[in-house]
């Protein structure tokens, strides 16, 4: 097969779809490879890396023309225009975009969205979420060491001693798991709270302390069990007395780092307006979710703010991309691993509907949109 690596066009874009490490392998198995020109000088990945592997540097016409195209996000409407009817696009579409979707699809394209991946043992070495949470949480972390007007560890030194900075992380899934890890590893204290009491395991055995809001019903129970291996929107009764304990310990705490994402919703708003307004002068909140709305009112997209009291709030929608290199070398690899299920032996597409990984993440063929959204 032909296939395709475009350079990204989406502002702030920095990562690539596939690295000489990928390409070498697709190359290995007879299949020709197109990179764009300078697709990967942002990953820091030069031409010549690619054209080593056994690549072509080409234009974007001819990346984009390839039988099967790999991005990292959907692609713009001028980018579509320039594949073929009948091509294969694999890469993070937004599944549950039914408007991004429906663009694929008048094209006549076969598209693959990733994110809509199961959450399956089988599934682990495609989980494009969890390659890039997994970077998103390293990253806040270094976000908030950057804006913190103090040190993370405690610090005896011959001028007086230092105290730990105190980190209230909020939401356990891949992101906030690594955001603990991270901060244990600058020498922080932490406390750590989740929906799913499931995880109170995970958080201690890194060294946090578990933000416990018991669940009082059935549902709140049935909720906190998760669903597909991704949080539920909890009833308002639980999401009371957890906002209250959240606001309790954001008050003690000098960064506060939320993660909390529920695919195709809106963030849950887990530090209020309120709160933020009780924190401390100097102290940080990293906003992992502000692309989906926030789980803080006052986080505002794309921009760092501070609030009167003085609290930063910082709001960048894409940690991965500040973090290209290794994002772009994760991401691809999981790329690499779909294709398997995808092309046959003989290196030829093979669709394969038996195959429950492919099913769901088939977002359209033939000019039909397999799964829609609301």
């Amino acid at each position: 097969m032909h296939i395709g690596v475009p350079l990204e066009t989406h502002a702030g874009e920095t990562r690539v779809a596939a690295t000489p490490e990928t390409i070498k392998k697709l190359v290995g198995q007879g299949h020709q490879v197109t990179v764009q020109s300078g697709a990967g000088v942002s990953a820091s990945i030069p031409d010549s890396a690619y054209e080593a592997v056994g690549a072509a540097i080409g234009s974007a016409a001819a990346a984009f023309g390839a039988d099967l195209v790999l991005k990292v996000l959907a692609p713009s409407d001028a980018e579509l225009a320039q594949m073929q009817t009948g091509a294969v696009l694999v890469g993070m579409l937004n599944p549950f975009s039914n408007e991004t979707i429906a663009r694929i699809n008048a094209r006549g394209i076969t598209a693959f969205a990733l994110e809509a991946a199961p959450r399956t043992s089988r599934a682990q070495s495609l989980d494009v979420l969890s390659s890039q949470a997994n970077i998103a949480g390293y990253k806040a972390v270094l976000l908030a060491a950057h804006h913190y007007p103090r040190f993370m560890p405690m610090l005896m030194t011959a001028a007086g001693t230092v105290k730990a900075a105190r980190v209230l992380i909020l939401g356990a899934g891949v992101a906030g798991l690594q955001a603990i890890a991270t901060a244990r590893r600058l020498g922080a204290v932490i406390e750590a709270s989740d929906v799913r009491p499931a995880v109170k395991e995970q958080i201690e055995s890194l060294g946090a302390k578990f933000v416990d809001v018991p669940c009082e019903t059935d549902e709140e129970r049935e909720c906190a069990e998760g669903v597909g291996g991704y949080a539920r929107p909890m009833p308002a009764s639980w999401m009371a007395r957890q906002a209250k304990a959240v606001h309790e310990r954001a008050k003690q705490a000098d960064i506060v780092i939320t993660t909390a994402l529920i695919p195709g919703r809106k963030a849950p708003t887990l530090l209020h307006e309120s709160t933020v307004a009780e924190m401390k002068p100097g102290s940080v909140v990293i906003d992992l979710a502000a692309a989906q709305g926030g789980n803080c009112p006052l986080t505002v997209a794309e921009q760092v703010i501070v609030s009167n009291n003085g609290v930063t709030i910082v709001g960048h929608s894409n940690l991965a991309a500040l973090v290209p290199a290794d994002a772009s070398a994760l991401y691809a690899r999981n790329l690499l691993d779909f294709l398997k299920l995808v092309i046959d032996k003989d290196g030829q597409f093979h669709l394969n509907l038996e195959d429950d990984i492919v099913k769901a993440c088939l977002m359209c063929r033939d000019g039909q949109v397999v799964r829609t959204n609301g």
